[in-house]
């Protein structure tokens, strides 16, 4: 009984602990998007002829921005999927 305590207590940990990851996680990244796509159209407005550049640089940074996202993602699916401490709670 106590080990169905101990794995369920670590579900639910793992839950929370992802949604939080997840909800944390991509505020930054949301909030980096909207800025920079905000400055590159400001940028593109006053600069047209230097729209490829611009829009290249911009690419790259969203990319950057967007990675932080995504290792918040793959965290989160470890603790759901493949949790370190399942091993601990099944011995």
């Amino acid at each position: 009984m106590a080990m169905d305590t101990y794995s369920t207590t670590i579900a639910v940990a793992s839950i929370a602990t992802s949604g939080i990851t997840i909800a944390i996680g991509v505020i930054a990244p949301a909030i980096g998007e909207g800025r920079s796509i905000a400055t590159a159209l400001s940028s593109l407005a006053q600069q047209p002829d230097a729209s490829a550049t611009i829009t290249r640089t911009l690419f790259v940074g969203l990319a950057m921005i967007e990675s932080l996202a995504i290792y918040c993602f793959v965290v989160s699916m470890i603790l759901i999927f493949a949790n370190p401490f399942w091993s601990r709670a099944l011995t």
